[in-house]
């Protein structure tokens, strides 16, 4: 988790960047850019206000690491922190010649160095990269005479970051510990920043290995499990109820614990063994056999592993728990499915 609370604005540049495409070109600032104590907390908020994930990626490069445009920019600021401006024109220049899809928006881009970030509790430098594409408009209120005016202007909403990273100054050999925001891309123009600018993949820690065991789970249970056996959807809801509270109740992951605890049936078990197997080589990832679990990929996940039976269009039911206190029937007079559900009280 990234807190920002004790992290310190030691210098920041600014460049206008627009799309290579169009030809649009950049201008280059010529200094750092200077300002006060106040300029500075509302930057640390505009800046750091949209990480909120803890999944964290590496720079990376096929061949080798120093190969990596980005790695190499931020090494000689980790090393020389007074590089800061001209490694700034260097990663202008990458990101320049990144921006040529036609719907990559002209904008701000903001290079910075801070002292004191909290990382999972751990005191780290880190450099920043930010880039604002987009503009709202303010209403402006100020009094004149015995009653008031209005005014607009176009300004950047410190709220809403439209693309940032920090790459913090650890693990270097692995590329360094980098987060990833961009809430603007959607589909082929999303590349140019993560993939063109960054070049970065999903960091091989517990929450990279906790989300995807969650993900296969879920995957096995929904899509293949009812091709493979007669389950009703009340069982599916059951076993990831099951799988859920397995990471909720340990602290370490174990394959054949998991297997053995939620799938159960021996022939489930050899089954979803297989699917593993066809799961890393389908998705071109290693699933982890034992690791630490990680409790905000599980906080995460479980956003989307609800159990819901959808019944047409009338109802859904929830199932927290419990599979016995639900039952699947068949009505031959309407000739109607139906669920009887058994409580002791009504909240």
């Amino acid at each position: 988790m990234i807190n920002p609370d004790f992290a310190k604005l030691e210098s920041i540049v600014l460049h206008k960047i627009g799309n290579k495409l169009n030809e649009e070109g950049i201008r280059f600032s010529k200094s750092p850019f200077k300002s006060d104590e106040e300029i500075n907390n509302l930057l640390i908020k505009y800046f750091f206000s949209s990480f909120k994930q803890s999944d964290y990626y590496n720079l990376y490069h096929d061949t080798d690491i120093k190969l990596n445009e980005i790695y190499s920019y931020v090494n000689a600021i980790f090393a020389d922190s007074q590089e800061l401006y001209n490694q700034s024109i260097n990663i202008a220049k990458h990101l320049y010649e990144q921006s040529v899809h036609p719907k990559i928006k002209n904008g701000e881009i903001y290079i910075a160095f801070f002292k004191g970030c909290l990382l999972d509790g751990e005191s780290i430098d880190a450099v920043g990269i930010f880039k604002s594409e987009t503009r709202d408009t303010y209403l402006k209120v100020y009094p004149s005479g015995d009653g008031f005016e209005i005014d607009c202007d176009a300004g950047i909403n410190i709220n809403k970051l439209d693309k940032g990273c920090l790459i913090f100054n650890t693990d270097s050999e692995k590329g360094y510990v980098v987060a990833v925001v961009d809430n603007l891309s959607k589909g082929s123009e999303a590349q140019y920043w993560i993939d063109n600018f960054l070049h970065i993949r999903t960091r091989d820690d517990e929450y990279h290995h906790t989300q995807n065991v969650l993900s296969m789970c879920k995957s096995f249970v929904v899509k293949t499990l009812p091709q493979e056996y007669e389950v009703t959807k009340a069982d599916q809801a059951d076993m990831l109820n099951n799988s859920l509270q397995f990471f909720k109740e340990n602290e370490n992951f174990s394959f054949d614990d998991f297997a053995n605890n939620v799938m159960k049936e021996p022939q489930i078990i050899e089954t979803f063994k297989k699917y593993k197997q066809s799961y890393e080589n389908d998705n071109d990832m290693n699933i982890a056999d034992g690791f630490d679990i990680s409790e905000a990929a599980v906080k995460k996940q479980a956003r989307a592993m609800k159990s819901i039976i959808k019944l047409d269009k009338n109802f859904h039911i929830y199932i927290h728990g419990k599979r016995e206190m639900i039952e699947k029937g068949f009505d031959e007079i309407s000739g109607m499915h139906f669920y009887k559900l058994f409580y002791k009280e009504e909240n």
